[in-house]
């Protein structure tokens, strides 16, 4: 089993699959992009299976594709359909902006994809535009209507709260849950490099609350599945829709934190904020075994720490993009 040494088990990892992105969020990446890596130092899909099976086997249970944007690889509903087939994995999660979703919902689901997080952070066009960089609104919309067709098992809509840009949105947020019957998470903005956090544009979860028990009576929720999450959920009383709250900030989980992340580009980081990865390409690439292999994870979960580092110092750190980490 993947332990650490204060005990956390680690059952949960996320695959960026590139680092490549069609949309340009100012809390994610500069307006600019970020230097692509070579072709050659990206793993190829039998690479990621391959690391998937020996993780599988040493204990992960859920995996989640990530990026970028990992719609924009090509073929990816295939590499998930063999993800899928990992004898032992129970749960193949995908992350995506939604702008491609539209063409791709039906052949992710049929792929084997159960549960589905789709970004958007607000409903309003204009606002879109500014956040993202781009003019793709009406085609994530359309997106989400996919993927809800589908029926994914879970189908969750993620969205980062900036104050004085899209607070004034939390109701409809929720009035959105409810007409398409999913759940809405609130995340909490987070410092990362070139996304000018500023701690008054911070929205904690606990306001976040408020707002939505204003209008709405929210039940707690028990956590359901095998891999539990970070969210902090709650049933909207009456629906059959629930909210969440990720609180990185005000109320972090790293007690809990069961999630290792691997880069597109063969880094295994055991913490979102740290600053550097481990690397498990090399490795596999001179042809290293599963035992070999689990020794360097096990290496990296060594030098996991107990709990992130607070706000101020989080300001400081270089800790790479939010593109190029996954999420």
């Amino acid at each position: 089993m993947l332990h650490d040494q204060y005990g956390r088990n680690h059952t949960y990892l996320r695959i960026s699959v590139t680092g490549r992105c069609n949309l340009r969020c100012t809390y994610c990446m500069p307006e600019e992009g970020i230097k692509l890596r070579p072709k050659d130092s990206i793993l190829t899909f039998d690479e990621i299976i391959h690391l998937s099976q020996v993780m599988v086997g040493f204990g992960v249970e859920k995996i989640r594709v990530t990026g970028g944007e990992p719609l924009v690889r090509k073929d990816v509903e295939k590499l998930c359909g063999r993800l899928a087939r990992i004898e032992g994995l129970q749960t193949l999660a995908l992350s995506t902006n939604g702008a491609y979703l539209k063409e791709k919902a039906g052949e992710l689901r049929r792929a084997g994809v159960s549960h589905l997080n789709i970004s958007l952070d607000t409903l309003q066009p204009e606002r879109f535009l500014a956040i993202t960089r781009r003019d793709s609104f009406s085609k994530v919309m359309q997106g989400i209507e996919a993927a809800v067709t589908e029926e994914f098992p879970s189908l969750k809509i993620n969205t980062v709260i900036i104050r004085d840009f899209n607070d004034d949105e939390i109701l409809e947020f929720v009035r959105l849950a409810i007409s398409l019957g999913v759940n809405a998470r609130f995340i909490e903005y987070m410092p990362f490099p070139g996304n000018d956090w500023k701690k008054e544009l911070y929205v904690p979860s606990s306001e976040i609350h408020s707002i939505i028990e204003s209008k709405y009576v929210l039940e707690a929720k028990k956590q359901d599945g095998h891999v539990p999450g970070p969210a902090v959920e709650f049933r909207v009383k009456g629906t059959e829709a629930t909210v969440g709250f990720i609180s990185t900030m005000s109320k972090p989980f790293c007690h809990g934190c069961n999630r290792l992340r691997l880069s597109s580009d063969g880094m295994l980081r055991v913490c979102l904020f740290a600053q550097d990865g481990i690397d498990v390409k090399t490795p596999l690439r001179r042809g290293a075994s599963s035992e070999e292999l689990k020794k360097v994870i096990l290496g990296a979960l060594a030098k996991k720490w107990e709990e992130h580092p607070g706000e101020e110092e989080l300001e400081r750190k270089e800790h790479g993009h939010m593109i190029g980490i996954g999420g």
